[in-house]
């Protein structure tokens, strides 16, 4: 009798687990499936918004040229090195007997 008790209490957690768990497993995969689909939809954005980038430079640059910034003006010539600042780092390096950088 025992046993025939322990049946019928498996049966019975089975007939409530196999069906929530069917449940649950649809709505993971429903939900699975939803976020799939929404990073191909961000991934399409994603490439139509590069390829619109690159479609308004490209037209951009045949239309208006180069920009007026954007022409190569002279580098500005640097200023002398301080000559004090030479005389310490000689001193520094005859100190330590070796260069100091």
């Amino acid at each position: 009798m025992r046993i025939l008790w322990t049946a019928v209490k498996l049966v019975l957690a089975l007939v409530v687990v196999v069906p929530i768990s069917i449940i649950v497993l649809a709505v993971t995969l429903g939900l699975f499936g939803a976020l799939v689909g929404l990073a191909i939809v961000v991934l399409k954005l994603a490439i139509f918004g590069l390829l619109a980038l690159f479609l308004l430079r490209l037209l951009g640059g045949l239309i208006f040229g180069r920009a007026r910034g954007a022409q190569a003006q002279a580098t500005p010539e640097l200023p002398p090195r301080d000559p004090h600042y030479e005389a310490a780092m000689r001193e520094l390096d005859r100190e330590l007997h070796g260069p100091a950088r």
